[in-house]
């Protein structure tokens, strides 16, 4: 069953924006900004709710708001609603991905080269073996069975 949180504003700034990020325990959940580039005449805040991964983009939510204290008003409503349909597996999903983006981020400050990124010459046969494309003899048995498959799409 999953603890219950309150709602924490990190107060954050980017490049001249400043903008509240809305955390549900230690998962980011939404945003609270000053609109940038409107009209005097129109509501000067936005807020959005929804977090990825772990919410499909299609149930986020979000709108704008006159004030600071509307917006966070808004927020914390859709955010009751959203909550109650959310289980512990979909934070899940959110920190697994912000635990992933910190050790390639980390691998990446070391120097270090994901695995996906290392140049590899070995191949997958459709017969199930894997084998090394740059040794001919190792190889040989296999191209038989590479252009018998292609063949057939």
């Amino acid at each position: 069953m999953r603890q219950e949180a309150a709602l924490a504003i990190r107060v954050a700034l980017r490049h001249v924006q400043r903008f509240n990020m809305l955390y549900y325990g230690d998962v980011h959940v939404g945003t609270i900004a000053r609109r940038t580039g409107c009209p005097a005449d129109v509501d000067q805040w936005e807020w959005s709710c929804g977090f990825y991964p772990g919410m499909e983009p299609r149930r986020h939510q979000g709108n704008t708001a006159v004030d600071f204290d509307r917006g966070r008003a808004d927020f914390e409503a859709a955010w009751r609603t959203v909550l109650a349909t959310l289980t512990d597996a979909d934070f899940e999903k959110w920190r697994h991905q912000r635990d992933w983006t910190e050790r390639k981020y980390a691998m990446w400050a070391r120097g270090e080269k994901l695995p996906s990124q290392k140049p590899s010459t070995m191949m997958g046969c459709p017969c199930g073996a894997r084998f090394d494309s740059h040794d001919p003899a190792g190889s040989y048995v296999h191209r038989g069975h590479i252009y018998a498959k292609q063949a057939t799409r």
